[in-house]
């Protein structure tokens, strides 16, 4: 199988890691990578939302399958593209992306499908965003509408900075916060049969503590010991399959990666958001925990052929990631700066770049490198995952010192 993976981020090493796991793939090329996954692929340039563009490419390269990493692509409509050349790829179409691209789209379609989720109202004036503050109360929950890179979230007890995160956005959703515990779900599926995943759980906010602003991701960890047992069943039941049978009803079948955001509330598992694609960067502890050949998991999704796939296999233990983030990020992160360390099995490259004038390794995002790491219980794992951190060298750089540590302390209740 010859595989062709759009992106360069931290979720695409990971994914390329998978990939070229799989005895099924003899020639793996990814478009445009990084500097880490230029050690497993053959690094093409593309401009990602480029529909023709990338489609060319996947022609070029004799792709048996394209896996569309980042959300952007999906949303430009570059799936569509890449099936009208007849090449199989994994990533939902443009109509059925905008779970993703429009977090009304993505409300409408769980009230429709009986979904469980936040009461919401979309906002495009500060009149009304002020009435729906009003009805909600604190904490406050303001969403941008679009794609904000996992970075348009206000949760905030202030009504002065609510207003204002919803005046720099424009058109909003404005939310009831949902109180509980969250997990991360991803779901593979080709429209109608559907494996999910091992459920994790990821870390915004910047601090430790979950203290500062929303980022797109500072650490995760799988599996969830604190999980109740039957959480996955119920949320295939309630959320996923009829979330599916209505974008198939709607004529948009749902074919990629089905990522669902939740709360568990003393009500149960709520909806918080849909993504129409792998979150980052808890596919990198999912994807170290997956014993299942990747490649063939993700072209029996492309191809329709999803039902008649194995049941999946897992390693035993945990994994654990934790995200090096450049100075200044998530506001505004400085690059360029020269990194040493990274060469570590383990450690995944998510903003890096090599320096034109000697080939340095340097920083080129807001998060530069995550140190991903499994072991036989979530203490090791962690405990190897800030290992490779702490071999890390990058001027200015930060990162949570928190991951996992309520879970290992059985702090983390669900409520009843």
């Amino acid at each position: 199988m010859r595989v062709l993976l759009l992106g360069g981020g931290g979720r695409e090493h990971a994914l390329a890691l998978g990939l070229v796991e799989d005895p099924a793939v003899e020639a793996l090329f990814a478009a445009p990578g990084n500097p880490g996954i230029a050690g497993l692929a053959e690094l093409r340039q593309v401009d990602p939302v480029d529909p023709a563009g990338v489609a060319a490419l996947a022609v070029e390269v004799g792709a048996d399958l394209v896996v569309i990493g980042p959300e952007a692509p999906l949303v430009a409509g570059v799936a569509d593209a890449v099936r009208a050349k007849g090449v199989a790829v994994f990533g939902p179409s443009a109509e059925a992306a905008r779970l993703e691209g429009s977090k009304t789209f993505a409300k409408e379609i769980m009230t429709a499908a009986g979904v469980p989720t936040a009461r919401a109202y979309t906002c495009t004036d500060a009149e009304s965003v002020g009435r729906a503050l009003e009805e909600f109360g604190t904490p406050y929950v303001v969403k941008d509408d679009g794609l904000a890179a996992g970075k348009g979230v206000v949760v905030t007890d202030d009504r002065a900075a609510a207003l204002r995160h919803a005046q720099e956005c424009g058109r909003v959703v404005v939310e009831e916060y949902l109180s509980g515990p969250e997990v991360s779900l991803f779901v593979v599926t080709d429209g109608v049969a559907a494996l999910p995943l091992l459920p994790a759980q990821d870390f915004k906010r910047v601090g430790d503590g979950d203290a500062g602003p929303n980022t797109g991701g500072m650490g995760a960890y799988a599996p969830l010991p604190w999980a109740p047992s039957g959480l996955v069943d119920e949320v295939m039941a309630d959320v996923v399959h009829p979330t599916l049978a209505e974008l198939r009803r709607r004529g948009t079948p749902f074919a990629g990666l089905l990522y669902v955001g939740l709360a568990l509330t003393a009500a149960g598992p709520r909806v918080i958001e849909f993504n129409a694609r792998f979150g980052d960067p808890e596919t990198q502890v999912v994807l170290a925990l997956l014993e299942t050949p990747l490649a063939g998991l993700l072209r029996a999704a492309a191809t329709g052929t999803l039902a008649a796939h194995p049941p999946l296999r897992w390693r035993d233990g945990a994994a654990v990631t934790v995200v090096v983030a450049a100075e200044g990020y998530p506001a505004a992160p400085r690059t360029g700066d020269v990194i040493t360390g990274a060469d570590h099995p383990g450690v995944i490259h998510a903003g890096t770049a090599r320096r034109a004038a000697d080939g340095a390794l340097v920083s080129a995002g807001g998060r530069v490198l995550c140190g991903t790491a499994t072991g036989p219980d979530l203490t090791a794992a962690r405990d190897a995952a800030y290992a490779l951190v702490r071999g890390i060298e990058l001027a200015g750089s930060h990162h949570r010192g928190d991951i996992a540590a309520t879970a290992i302390d059985g702090r983390i209740t669900v409520p009843d």
